[in-house]
């Protein structure tokens, strides 16, 4: 039987013969992309969308600038989802994603959406592992580093291994959620990726939040009273 990290490294391979897009969108407005990405139908689903490209000569049915800019209005919390060196890595893997969400309860599920031109996904696919680490306010600096690319992303940051996975479980995080991959659909430029919850837990005390809203990092502030 195909192991996880089999499973996500076939998908990755798959994908690059596929082609990528021309073009990338933010993590962040990737959440639209979750409709019609299905590669089989199953017995009574609705049929897949007809795809194809836009010539040259005629006008993309929705601007990405405008795009953007709509989806944008739309506050997220942010994590950085972190996985342990595979086989023949340098390190461990991590990027900032905010496009994070829950999914089902049973199963426990959890899903992320991640560019195609990540370059921290394959890696994070071939461990087949990984942790979810839901940011505090005062956690802006460790979010700008993770959404870095190319750098090393993990340089003076403290982490401890993930009780399941041993994907790193960085310190001060307000929750963190040990997963593995269970399943990865496409989703234009971006991909879906559920994850199967192992283990979970959130710190003591209900830290602030790190909020993201219009390409800006915040807190959040309750418009009512804690009942």
């Amino acid at each position: 039987m195909m192991g996880h990290a089999g499973m996500a490294a076939t998908a990755v391979r798959y994908l690059r013969t596929a082609g990528a897009p021309s073009a990338h969108a933010a993590h962040g407005t990737a959440r639209d992309a979750r409709l019609g990405t299905e590669q089989t139908a199953e017995p009574g689903a609705l049929p897949k969308p007809e795809l194809r490209a836009v010539r040259e000569d005629e006008r993309a049915p929705v601007d990405p600038a405008h795009f953007r800019r709509v989806l944008g209005g739309f506050a997220s919390g942010v994590t950085v989802v972190t996985a342990p060196a595979a086989e023949g890595e340098p390190g461990p893997a991590g990027f900032a994603c905010q496009s994070f969400a829950s999914l089902s309860l049973e199963p426990p599920l959890i899903s992320f959406m991640v560019g195609r031109t990540s370059t921290s996904w394959p890696r994070i696919a071939r461990a087949g592992v990984f942790c979810v680490n839901v940011l505090t306010a005062d956690q802006g600096e460790l979010c700008r580093a993770f959404a870095v690319s190319g750098a090393d992303k993990f340089a003076g940051v403290s982490y401890s291994p993930a009780p399941v996975t041993g994907s790193p479980l960085l310190e001060g995080v307000a929750a963190w959620i040990d997963c593995e991959i269970h399943a990865v659909h496409t989703g234009g430029d971006h991909l879906i990726v559920v994850g199967r919850v192992r283990a979970l837990d959130a710190v003591e005390g209900d830290p602030e939040p790190l909020v993201f809203h219009r390409g800006r990092l915040g807190t959040f502030t309750p418009a009512d009273p804690a009942g």
